[in-house]
């Protein structure tokens, strides 16, 4: 059917990069100490592609005829957040930093956050985890109505707000305002993320309805060339919102790693001439950033058990990577993303996988996928189609 699937488990790393250090990652490995701490991975599918020969994991033995060809990736770009990394991925080299506030935001931008979208005021305004924020805060913002405001290691500005006190559409339009009219110029930071929550004091929980308001990607991508040679475009979860929409013809919703699962299994299934773009972000939500390596664990699992599925629905004109955008290593103190290399799997159908050793930029993907549709492009990367 000629498709190309990459899949993106987010956070999913295999190992500090030479430059861990500057940004407080040495030490940080999130399949290997996984691995370790949970006693040894069970991923027999991954195992058979190639998975224990990028990296000896407990659990996950290199195999001597691998199904699919292995190697891992480095990042150029600066930074370690889903943005720079989906980008690089698509092609671009981001040589820039986004802004990030580790004292929380400035008075100039909260007090044009209050007058752009005519709340009354705001809670939080400091790095924080999402749920812990919420138990902090929860109760406060049901009696005051001010929406909670926090960042992270990232480059983003969050808005938690309870449904039944800021409904989702009014949550959503207070993202806007804010990505079209505050978080401008200097302060462009990746992403605004609408984050609602439900329950009662003592009990509140995070939905669901999260939504992300991204920057445009400041080149072309490896979505916009495929658009451009009347390549379809398919997005499943995060992708629509890391590239902002652009180059992407049908965007497929997703509210788990289960529902995406599904969803890519349904567009490999039916699409002919297509890019399907997957991204599977539960290792980082709710697990890499609650330092769960469990959790983290049994989400792998869920993904391992899905792989023969996949597999099965590809012929020989087909192609899928397997990859991530970052690292997120749930053993470690931080609930940030790590800095670290991530796998890589090329599968196609009845060829002999080989060693690709470490690339040099996450953008050696968009050159395979621009190869394997004859696109000329000039984007940023090596291609190993035909290594």
């Amino acid at each position: 059917m000629n498709n190309f699937l990459l899949i993106v488990l987010d956070g999913v790393g295999i190992g500090e990069l030479p430059d861990a250090a500057e940004y407080n990652d040495v030490g940080s490995n999130t399949l290997k100490n996984i691995s370790e701490k949970v006693g040894g991975l069970n991923l027999p599918n991954l195992e058979k592609l190639g998975l224990g020969n990028i990296e000896a994991l407990k659990g996950v033995a290199p195999v001597e005829t691998p199904l699919a060809s292995f190697g891992k990736m480095k990042e150029v770009s600066i930074g370690k957040d889903s943005t720079s990394g989906h980008w690089e991925l698509g092609g671009i080299k981001v040589d820039f930093k986004f802004p990030v506030y580790p004292e929380g935001f400035p008075e100039e931008i909260i007090r044009k956050f209050i007058e752009e979208t005519g709340v009354k005021g705001v809670l939080g305004n400091k790095p924080a985890s999402g749920t812990e924020i919420i138990k902090e805060l929860g109760d406060e913002h049901v009696r005051t109505g001010y929406p909670i405001v926090y960042t992270s290691a990232d480059s983003v500005f969050q808005i938690a707000a309870h449904e039944e006190v800021i409904p989702l559409e009014r949550l959503y339009e207070i993202c806007k305002i804010t990505r079209e009219k505050v978080m401008i110029g200097k302060h462009a930071v990746g992403r605004i993320i609408a984050r609602p929550f439900v329950g009662t004091s003592g009990n509140y929980t995070r939905t669901t309805n999260r939504k992300d308001f991204s920057v445009d990607p400041v080149g072309k991508t490896i979505l916009d060339y495929c658009t451009e040679n009347n390549i379809h475009t398919v997005g499943i979860g995060k992708v629509n919102d890391l590239f902002n929409y652009r180059g992407i013809e049908e965007s497929v919703k997703t509210k788990s790693n289960s529902e995406g699962i599904d969803k890519i299994l349904e567009y490999t299934g039916k699409e002919k001439e297509s890019f399907i773009f997957a991204n599977l972000v539960d290792f980082d939500v709710y697990f890499g950033h609650r330092n769960d390596p469990e959790g983290f664990h049994k989400a792998l699992m869920e993904f391992d058990n899905a792989v023969p599925s996949i597999l099965n629905l590809l012929d020989d004109s087909d192609a899928l990577i397997i990859t991530a955008d970052h690292g997120n290593d749930p053993t470690t103190p931080s609930t940030d993303h790590s800095r670290e290399y991530v796998p890589l799997l090329f599968y196609r159908k009845n060829k002999t996988g080989k060693n690709l050793g470490i690339r040099e930029t996450f953008s050696d993907v968009a050159k395979t996928v621009a190869e394997f549709f004859n696109i000329k492009n000039d984007l940023n990367g090596k291609s190993f189609l035909n290594e």
